[in-house]
């Protein structure tokens, strides 16, 4: 095997099931490995928000000169994008001799696939020696593979109803899994401003530096601009996140109480927090892509994330038709999911995804109308994002606007070819 494509087929055929927690195994094989990092690790887990969180602290930490690695998944396109070494996606070619590495120190070990390609990615992120490395856990905390690697500091964002056959069927359950990133004498953020219990008993319990929104750290602000304090720092009139939607900003909170908490070993300037807050880009988070129609990107695939999602969808000011090209994974709750947003679409094009673990598009649609109380609403289903998104241009007049959300596939799948610019018919 000497393709990244040939390596990521092997990794596919490694285990019989997709996801299987633990750390035992992937553990044994990060031994045999040596994998270590020699500076700064942060960890950040939470049910939605935490790539946004991870993309601010990169960006400031780039401003203020330092070399950064992130690690984060799923990807929407390819593969490499889900290593960031200073910014910039990881080149293919590089990949290979690191899964060689774990193909070597596997032995008898089985892996997932998801196991298997992190320990490749932390393995070359690690080769790469930088300044501070940033880690974004795949599903729940405590027996995720990337809990392997202590961290200096834990993040945890929002947590809501999500993988619920993983983590229990609660936020209190699913707060004790996001919990078990959380380190013996080491800081904590927990930017959810509503945390579950079991995450600050764990906290406790462990005798981990609690950092809490509300409590060691705050926002304000107003329509211009907005300012963050916590234990002993203090940033004031500072422009608002590049990453839009009003979520976006409790995710910058919870950033820079990490790097506040850090600050003696990465130490940064408020030019690095400004620059690097207004410059930050990451995409598929309430992306608006201007053209005609508006189409909007986004990759909310919960109710908990959709609620957000239609909140700023309602901020954007008026458009005579939305269209939404929706389609998301088998195992998620969709009537709330379409109830909460339903208000705010006129027009639903569901599609299939290209993997066995999706809803199929008829599916989603029987479950929209199981629970549709609106005449002017109409549906139709498709084999592909792209198809769906093309049926959502041809029926849709310049100044309507079209939202794609759901899964990554769905996101991914309409940005194959690059960020589409809309250009409709003008009747």
């Amino acid at each position: 095997m000497e393709t990244l494509a040939q390596w990521l087929a092997h990794a596919e055929q490694l285990h019989s099931k997709n996801i299987e927690l633990g750390l035992e195994r992937v553990r044994t094989v990060a031994q045999r490995l040596n994998l270590a990092f020699d500076c700064p690790v942060i960890t950040v887990a939470g049910t939605n928000g935490k790539g946004s969180t991870c993309a601010m602290m990169e960006s400031v930490l780039i401003h203020a000169g330092y070399r950064t690695g992130v690690y984060s998944s799923p990807h929407l396109v390819h593969f490499e994008e889900r290593l960031r070494l200073s910014g910039e996606v990881v080149a293919g070619d590089t990949l290979p001799a690191h899964f060689a590495a774990v193909e070597a120190a596997r032995g008898d070990v089985s892996l997932t696939y998801f196991e298997f390609t992190t320990l490749a990615l932390l393995r070359r992120m690690a080769a790469e020696r930088p300044d501070v490395a940033i880690l974004e856990v795949g599903l729940g905390g405590r027996l995720d593979a990337v809990n392997i690697i202590d961290p200096d500091c834990a993040v945890i964002t929002s947590i809501d109803l999500d993988h619920m056959d993983f983590l229990g069927p609660d936020r209190e359950s699913i707060g004790y899994e996001k919990a078990g990133i959380m380190r013996t004498g080491r800081p904590v953020v927990v930017s959810d401003p509503l945390p579950p219990q079991s995450v600050l008993d764990r906290a406790t319990e462990i005798g981990a530096d609690l950092w809490r929104m509300g409590v060691d750290f705050n926002v304000s602000g107003d329509k211009q601009q907005w300012g963050w304090s916590g234990r002993g720092r203090r940033y004031s009139g500072l422009a608002y996140p590049a990453l839009r939607g009003a979520n976006q900003l409790i995710n910058a909170a919870g950033a820079l109480a990490a790097l506040t908490a850090l600050r003696t070993r990465l130490p940064i300037t408020a030019q690095a927090v400004r620059v690097g807050l207004s410059l930050v880009e990451l995409p598929g988070r309430f992306q608006i892509v201007p053209g005609e129609p508006t189409l909007v990107l986004d990759v909310a695939h919960n109710a908990h994330a959709v609620a957000a999602l239609a909140e700023n969808l309602d901020a954007m000011g008026f458009f005579p038709t939305t269209h939404a090209v929706f389609g998301v994974m088998a195992d998620k709750d969709v009537a709330p999911i379409v109830a909460r947003i339903g208000a705010l679409i006129d027009r639903w094009y569901f599609t299939d995804l290209p993997t066995p673990r999706a809803a199929r598009a008829d599916e989603l649609a029987a479950s929209w109308r199981a629970q549709n109380t609106r005449k002017d609403a109409a549906e139709s289903t498709h084999a592909s994002p792209l198809e769906a998104l093309q049926a959502a241009i041809d029926r849709a007049q310049p100044t309507d606007r079209i939202v794609v959300f759901g899964s990554f596939f769905t996101v991914g799948g309409v940005l194959e070819h690059g960020t589409p610019r809309l250009h409709a018919r003008h009747l």
